[in-house]
């Protein structure tokens, strides 16, 4: 905490980097920022989503074939499995066993690598905002404002938010290069070099996470608005008319690639958009028109009012976390209007077409300073008392700006906007539900690329303002206000930090924001350390939220079953199949209570039934396997006890062709080997005694059945 003071107070004081050894001063600070602030969370567990995609991903145990990773996705299904979530994040995924072959399931390593890479990313960021702002605190202050935002906890602490920081080195890596493409147009083997590197980075981020390929968008607006400073009438006659064909060339270029890119990935997950459940995204199921539309133009808003105040932050925003706008009446839409009256106004300011008087004739004003009088128009501004020394020079012809070489050049104040408004919105278009439906309704881990925009905005709207201002307390009012933003935001990234240090602190803290989800959650947590009645309070809370919860009716069936109180079990195991048919949990759950109960035949439907329910469009299909395999297996048993043998090895068969690699086979193939003995088959018996043990050499069952075998022979 104490770096984050400085730096702030070093922003608010006026420092800025010093010329020659402090180059690197603003990127340097700025990611030891980004560093410290997120230390507290070296100790923090696994926690949520980091289960499933780290701790029972089957991709990332050494007996796992590597080359797995890149055909399933980011959870470990197939890719083309009806049920599979369609996240193919490799490079991400290969990271994660890369950490696995190191340090096995502690999590310290796993936090360690986030938020190295969050430092590098900070860094990086800042080395960008120096491109566009020039050397000083304007960089000083975007650099810090991107290291302590809030919105970035769930991103770095979450050790599954590591696919959104990979995906951002890579973007800002692309993006970088692209720069220097721009730059050294006209040296025919550099500038094709640092394209080649703009593809190639792009082309990992997406494999990192999919709105990576973003970037080459955002790469297209840099050269457009930023390099050759075009505006918007002056695109088509620069086109049509061939006035720069460099541009042109880059720009088909990009969209190529990012057109090849998309292709290569929307075949690879088998030409098949995911399916998302209700309560993933309640707006997507509507069938309301206006709701969808209501809700859909709303998430924008809100998101943009999560980067402005991250107060309320959540693990979670699915279900009716953000309740539907069903009406016109609805007060939110107001909160609608405003936002996209904001983004045209500015994209207006951003894009719009000044006179050539206006931009010459010293009344327009770039970074500051009026421009010269002229075709070619310079401006220089150099601020005193410690102030940011900026310059640039440019030259227009024919609306083709050409640079110029001189100390600093930076493009002007609406250059800068138009980008950072790309940066925010280019990046987070795959979340709108715009071309496709997501699986959630809002997800802060999202906002971490576009947050580069809304910092580069801030920052560029602090700077207009004290350049427009006159007196010096109001400068200097500026500077501290944005010094205390700061300041703040790192007190609520560090507190943040504290709720991701495990699951138990994670799940309390959502409770507000949505309360069935995140109840539910914490009676997970509360019936593994043993707090029974809690956990029964809890899935009753979550159920009182929600009464539809298939997971959590089985999950409270299943704690009444654990507890001997086998009637209310099946109520709510019923309800849970009654709310989710394809649950094969509750149904072999249910068989079991049921076989224990003496009512066999009933049993015995209950399992056959939940061996027929095939695993399509399911989420988890391996956990939906493992319980087809226990059913048939239960099944089985029950046969055995009944003395139909024969009928018990076929069922045995038929679970040992279903069995999921993740099954632990031992008992199955113990019950293979007694069927066998029981029929006098010996042989066969011991051969699948022998099975039994090498699955697990310390079986206790398969050790006794096979002595008796030894016993008989």
């Amino acid at each position: 905490m104490l770096l984050l003071f400085v730096a702030a107070a070093a922003l608010a004081l006026g420092a800025e980097p010093q010329e020659g050894g402090g180059e690197m001063i603003a990127e340097l600070v700025s990611s030891a920022l980004g560093l410290a602030l997120y230390l507290n969370t070296l100790s923090a567990d696994f926690c949520y989503d980091d289960s499933r995609a780290i701790k029972t991903n089957q991709d990332l145990l050494p007996e796992t074939p590597w080359t797995h990773i890149f055909y399933n996705d980011f959870w470990g299904t197939l890719l083309t499995h009806s049920g599979s979530h369609k996240s193919y994040r490799p490079l991400c995924t290969l990271s994660f066993r890369l950490n696995h072959a190191i340090g096995g399931l502690n999590p310290w390593s796993y936090h360690l690598v986030n938020i190295l890479l969050h430092a590098a990313v900070t860094g990086l960021f800042t080395s960008f905002s120096k491109i566009l702002l020039g050397d000083g605190y304007w960089t000083f202050m975007a650099g810090l404002m991107f290291a302590s935002h809030p919105i970035h906890t769930e991103a770095v602490a979450g050790i599954v938010g590591r696919a959104d920081v990979g995906a951002s080195l890579f973007f800002l890596l692309s993006l970088l290069c692209y720069i220097k493409h721009c730059s050294t147009r006209g040296y025919s083997a550099r500038t094709w070099g640092w394209f080649l590197g703009t593809g190639l980075c792009a082309g990992c981020s997406m494999l990192w996470k999919e709105q990576g390929v973003t970037v080459l968008a955002v790469s297209a607006i840099y050269d457009v608005f930023v390099f050759h400073r075009l505006k918007m009438n002056q695109i088509l006659p620069t086109i049509y008319k061939r006035k720069n064909l460099s541009l042109f060339l880059s720009i088909s270029l990009l969209t190529f690639w990012g057109t090849s890119l998309l292709g290569a990935r929307l075949y690879w997950m088998g030409n098949k958009p995911p399916s998302f459940s209700n309560s993933d995204n309640p707006a997507a199921d509507s069938d309301s028109l206006l709701a969808r539309m209501l809700t859909f133009f709303y998430l924008p808003t809100k998101n943009l009012w999560l980067l402005l105040c991250p107060d309320t932050l959540s693990f979670d925003w699915s279900m009716d976390a953000v309740p539907l706008l069903k009406t016109i009446c609805d007060w939110r839409n107001l909160h609608t209007v405003a936002f996209y009256t904001g983004l045209l106004l500015l994209a207006y300011y951003g894009l719009k077409s000044p006179s050539l008087e206006g931009e010459c004739n010293g009344k327009a004003v770039a970074n500051g300073k009026p421009n010269a009088n002229g075709h070619s128009c310079h401006s220089d501004v150099e601020y005193q008392n410690s102030e940011i020394k900026l310059s640039f020079a440019s030259k227009v012809e024919n609306g083709i700006k050409n640079n110029v070489s001189q100390r600093t050049q930076l493009p002007s104040t609406e250059n800068i906007v138009v980008l950072s408004l790309s940066l925010l919105i280019i990046p987070f278009i795959p979340a709108t539900n715009l071309f496709f439906y997501v699986g959630f309704v809002i997800a802060e881990r999202v906002l971490y690329i576009p947050s580069m925009g809304f910092c580069l905005l801030i920052t560029v709207g602090a700077r207009a303002l004290y350049v427009k201002v006159q007196k010096r307390f109001l400068k200097t009012l500026i500077f501290y206000a944005t010094a205390t933003l700061i300041v703040f935001y790192g007190l609520k990234t560090a507190i943040r930090n504290g709720d991701w240090q495990n699951e138990e602190m994670l799940y309390r803290s959502g409770i507000k924001v949505n309360p069935a989800k995140a109840w539910g959650n914490l009676g997970n947590v509360l019936k593994s350390q043993s707090k029974i009645s809690e956990a029964e309070n809890a899935y009753r809370n979550a159920l009182y939220y929600r009464s539809n919860m298939a997971d959590m009716l089985y999950n409270l069936g299943l704690l009444l079953q654990e507890n001997s109180r086998f009637a209310e079990a099946l109520h709510y195991y019923k309800l849970a199949i009654g709310s989710r048919p394809t649950l094969a949990s509750a149904y072999l759950n249910t068989g079991i209570i049921l076989m224990n109960q003496g009512k066999t035949e009933e049993a015995r439907r209950t399992f056959l039934k939940c061996s027929e329910i095939p695993d399509e469009n399911l989420k988890d299909p391996h956990a939906h396997k493992s319980s087809v395999t226990s059913c048939l297996y239960n099944l089985g048993k029950l046969y055995h006890e009944q003395g139909h043998y024969e009928e018990a090895l076929g069922v045995y068969k038929e679970a040992i062709q279903k069995m999921p690699r993740q099954f632990a086979p031992q008992s199955l193939y113990n019950m293979m080997g007694e069927a066998y003995m029981r029929l006098s088959k010996l042989p066969e018996a011991e051969h699948w005694y022998m099975e039994s043990l090498r699955s697990k050499t310390d079986h206790i069952p398969a050790h006794l059945t096979y002595g008796k075998l030894l016993a008989l022979t």
